[in-house]
């Protein structure tokens, strides 16, 4: 072998492995994004059931329904964007600045026809503050301009919601 084709055989070598860690690095990355969605685009294109994604909204005024199941809380309540409302059921404590009418973001997976099953429920943290995330699904969805003031209330937001025949019952 030549002092040429052992060069060229180290490069392609070198490029191949190259290729390799980046394609592992790239599908390492991608399975563990986690997507933000409103209501109602997950009502639109709902995720696959095993993808986790951080769905934001506001608390429907009246839709919180706290019970015990065995010796855990189980929480159940509505998110919406003001165009869709989707069911949420959480198991645990909810944060202390939990209310009706504020933003969430829940962490959690969904299944076409029934509740979003949340991990993590996050609260924001005094009344002016909203997800970025969350502003622009009701700016997108033409329920809310920052020029005009503070966002919508809950009772707005509940009576602006389109109720969707996938928005099921919590089971």
């Amino acid at each position: 072998m030549t002092r040429k084709s052992r060069r060229l055989w180290l490069v392609l070598a070198c490029l191949g492995s190259f290729s390799i860690a980046t394609g592992l690095v790239l599908n390492a990355f991608s399975s563990s994004i986690v997507f933000f969605m409103a209501p109602s685009q997950v009502l639109a294109s709902p995720p696959a059931a095993d993808r986790v994604i951080r769905l934001g909204g506001m608390v429907v005024a009246g839709s919180v329904r706290r019970s015990i199941e065995g010796q855990t809380p189980v929480n159940r309540f509505e998110i919406t964007d003001g165009q869709a409302a989707i069911d949420v059921r959480y198991e645990g404590i909810l944060p202390d600045l939990f209310r009706e009418g504020q933003s969430v973001v829940a962490l959690g997976t969904y299944r076409k026809g029934t509740a979003f099953i949340a991990s993590e429920v996050l609260a924001k943290h005094d009344e002016t503050y909203m997800p970025k995330e969350v502003a622009e699904a009701l700016q997108r969805s033409g329920k809310w301009d920052p020029r005009f003031g503070k966002p919508p209330s809950a009772e707005s937001l509940g009576s602006m919601t389109r109720r969707d025949t996938h928005s099921q019952a919590v089971p």
